[in-house]
């Protein structure tokens, strides 16, 4: 293949993959298999290692993620990022029309633009290419989130073409689009976590983490709407949005240039109902005058420029009848209160059910049986009750409590210092959460067992074949009994039995998720594998060792020490490791650079600014050295980085072990 035709075949390749990664992890609608992508990749690696001259700095294979930032730097805005003036009605938006028309005259353009519900960012580019993103902040100065911004699949890195200046700054805002956010938020209640109350938290949250890895596994995406140059380009906004679009920039289709009041209005009133059809959360609609010139002349106030407006939409709330509360139980316990509401209409949907979110809710609200209650969407993908008519409350209507017990098992519920929500602590005993959990343990994410689906589950259960994740490894020898029940033909079962067997092979990390420990998601567990490298070693951790791991809190270290202390919970760890499933983490093969650090032992503990923590680890073990999992009298070194746990620094001193920082580690590898 000669340089040009890869050059072509790399191309095509890097634009389809960033296309699939775009609709998997930004709008979760994946348009091909898993096996199709890897192999395009596979192929894009194979053409990137044989033409190196020819690798995109986008491409798919040159990640972006896993830097630490251990703080933001804060940033002044070489053009102020001011706020917008707010309307909610008709007639405030005529007055701001009258006063664009006394100022300048009739002889102007609108640009009608939807207003996002996400975190506003503007980011600068020189000569084409991304070198800084910083968040709005107080308008003035705001947080430099660079490296995490890289992650958004949307924003161009490196423009390719285009009659773009040196240097300029285009502000936009980043968001979630709503099916992403959903599948986030049950990953996050799946993992015994609350959820988001909204994706504008979410958004907002991701983009001031400090691990742009974990940023990365965050679908964001983004819309671009306003350029600022230090030369005039262009002599209207809808010029420069029309420009930016062919530059690389995503820039919303939904914009529209009106040429009168009318058509500002008309805009407005479609997008009322129709922004509940849009895969994203808008609260609004953004009235800017198109020409630059206009635009200088109309001037700003010390808040806001006096050429744009934001008119807002009113939440949409209905009045229904509160029928009952209903509880339900996830597999970690928890116990969330739900709402059933007689069927309403809202925003697009049937409502029939709202979030109660917890205890707390229902006393802010003062519910009462057969209340008439206000409900509303908004920004919250989960309709919720906003408050209640207390006009229509009956005189005899009883005052809804919270149930104490366990709405499954009967169980007393507990609720620990510190947290919203009840819990039932019968996770052995009440069924709920023994068929969540094994459905949890199961199911694709976790260790994919293949014919063992969630009704499969449910089946087993109800029949008394499995009682606890140890009993799935158990069914082989119940063969026999199997083949009586229903729709459980000698092929389906041969299947089941074959994904179990094959299921031993899962990595440590991905049983530890599957064991269903309140607050160890997939990440966490990843971490902690990684860390302690086997259960052994994890069971035996304390919750200072556990605290002093790399995002691990002391809420998850609290459960984790909690959860093993439990003698049910080791009794079934020993089983699963009777039935051989691996309890011990993979070595990754170390290709040794030297031996200077052969015979030395290492900790690794804080957050450090030249180098993330895996990289460290992997210096160390390239030289020869040793990671170990906690401090001993073994150890030889304490490499320590800001923000290190108090316990560890406690131990290493009165050990006398060397406590030394990054600069030092990198001197001894000279």
């Amino acid at each position: 293949m000669s340089s040009e035709e890869a050059k072509k075949r790399i191309d095509t390749l890097v634009a389809e993959l960033k296309l699939h990664n775009y609709n998997y992890y930004v709008l979760a609608m994946p348009t091909i298999s898993d096996f199709d992508f890897d192999k395009k990749l596979e192929e894009l690696v194979d053409l990137e290692t044989r033409f190196p001259e020819l690798i995109d700095p986008d491409s798919p294979t040159q990640n972006v993620g896993g830097f630490i930032t251990k703080e933001f730097k804060t940033v002044k805005h070489k053009w102020p990022m001011l706020s917008l003036g707010n309307t909610y009605n008709e007639q405030e938006l005529l007055d701001f029309d009258q006063r664009i028309r006394k100022a300048i005259g009739d002889n102007f353009e609108y640009v009608c633009e939807l207003k996002f519900d996400g975190l506003s960012m503007s980011l600068t580019y020189e000569n084409g290419k991304l070198e800084r993103a910083v968040t709005r902040g107080d308008g003035v100065q705001g947080d430099e989130v660079t490296t995490n911004v890289r992650t958004i699949h949307s924003i161009p890195k490196r423009l390719h073409e285009g009659n773009y200046p040196d240097h300029f700054e285009i502000r936009g805002e980043v968001f979630m689009h709503l099916k992403a956010f959903e599948r986030l938020n049950d990953e996050r209640i799946e993992n015994g976590e609350p959820p988001y109350a909204n994706p504008r938290n979410f958004a907002s949250g991701t983009i001031k983490l400090q691990d742009s890895g974990e940023v990365a596994k965050r679908p964001l995406d983004s819309f671009m709407y306003f350029l600022y140059t230090d030369k005039l380009l262009f002599q209207t906004h809808w010029e420069s949005l029309q420009a930016v679009k062919k530059w690389g920039f995503p820039v919303n289709e939904h914009s529209k240039l009106c040429t009168d009041f009318s058509g500002v209005m008309q805009f407005i009133t479609y997008w009322e109902t129709k922004r509940f059809n849009l895969s994203y959360d808008i609260d609004g609609i953004v009235i800017k005058v198109n020409n630059y010139s206009q635009q200088q002349e109309l001037g700003f106030t010390a808040k806001s420029p006096r050429w744009a407006i934001a008119y807002k939409y009113k939440a949409e709330q209905v009045e229904t009848e509160l029928l009952s509360v209903s509880y339900q139980v996830g597999r970690t316990g928890a116990v969330t209160p739900v709402a059933n509401l007689k069927p309403i209409l809202l925003a697009g949907t049937t409502v029939k059910r709202a979030t109660l979110h917890n205890a707390n809710e229902i006393i802010r609200l003062d519910l009462h049986e057969g209340d008439s209650v206000y409900v509303e969407k908004g920004g919250e993908i989960i309709p919720k009750i906003i408050s209640v008519n207390l006009n229509k409350r009956k005189a005899d209507a009883k005052p809804i409590l919270y149930r104490t017990t366990c709405p499954v098992c009967g169980t007393p519920l507990e609720r620990k210092e510190g947290e919203a929500a009840f819990y039932c602590p019968n996770d052995e005993g009440c069924p709920t959460q023994i068929v969540g959990k094994m459905q949890h343990f199961t199911g694709r994410k976790v260790m994919d067992i293949d014919g063992l689906g969630d009704e499969t589950i449910e089946t087993l259960y109800q029949r008394g074949f499995i009682r606890h994740i140890s009993d799935i490894y158990d069914l082989h020898k119940r063969g026999d009994e199997l083949k009586t029940l229903e729709r459980f033909g000698e092929k389906s079962i041969n299947n089941m039995l074959d994904g179990i067997e094959k299921s031993k092979q899962m990595p440590f990390d991905r049983l530890l998720f599957g064991l269903g420990i309140r607050y160890v998601g997939a990440t966490v567990a990843k971490k902690l594998a990684t860390h302690f490298k086997s259960i052994d070693n994890l069971m035996a951790a304390s919750f200072d060792e556990l605290n002093a791991v790399e995002e691990i809190g002391d809420r998850i270290a609290r459960s984790l020490t909690e959860y093993f202390a439990d003698e049910k919970h080791r009794i079934e760890i020993e089983k699963l490791k009777e039935r051989g499933l691996r309890f011990v983490a993979e070595e990754n093969e170390v290709i040794l650079q030297s031996e200077k650090l052969s015979g030395k032992s290492f900790i690794i503990s804080g957050v450090f600014e030249k180098f993330s923590r895996d990289e460290l680890t992997n210096l160390i073990e390239q030289n020869g050295g040793k990671i170990l999992s906690s401090i001993s009298a073994k150890l030889n070194y304490l490499v320590a980085g800001d923000n290190m746990g108090p316990a560890k620094l406690e131990k290493a001193t009165k050990l006398n072990i060397p406590i030394i920082g990054e600069d030092e580690l990198i001197k001894m590898l000279v």
